[in-house]
């Protein structure tokens, strides 16, 4: 069997402006708005899908992006968080250090340093 993933996509009460978020954050772009039910954002990296359902599921969410930098991590950090991202944690293990952030919707993503 051969897969591969064709989107990612993150459940929303209001998809639309999360994903103009995503896209200008990914240097990406809003393909398809479906009508505000179903918008496709394309970006460098991969294709993101944000879909309208009436209520989120509740806690933390189960997949999360890992974004990875070459630029200097706390300046990049820093930019997500001038864009509407929110703090959750700073963490290291080791070498690794990375960024832990939720997106103006309150999903969780992580930024680290690619290396």
């Amino acid at each position: 069997m051969t897969l591969a993933i064709g989107m990612i996509t993150v459940d929303s009460t209001d998809p639309v402006p999360l994903a103009h978020w995503w896209a200008r954050v990914l240097e990406g772009e809003v393909v398809a708005e479906n009508e505000g039910w179903f918008v496709v954002v394309t970006t460098p990296a991969g294709t993101l899908g944000f879909q309208r359902v009436d209520a989120v599921t509740p806690g933390k969410n189960k997949v999360h992006l890992d974004l990875t930098t070459h630029e200097d991590l706390a300046l990049v950090a820093g930019g997500l968080l001038a864009a509407g991202a929110t703090l959750v944690g700073e963490r290291a293990e080791g070498a690794a250090r990375w960024f832990t952030l939720a997106d103006p919707q309150g999903n969780e993503f992580c930024v680290a340093h690619e290396g």
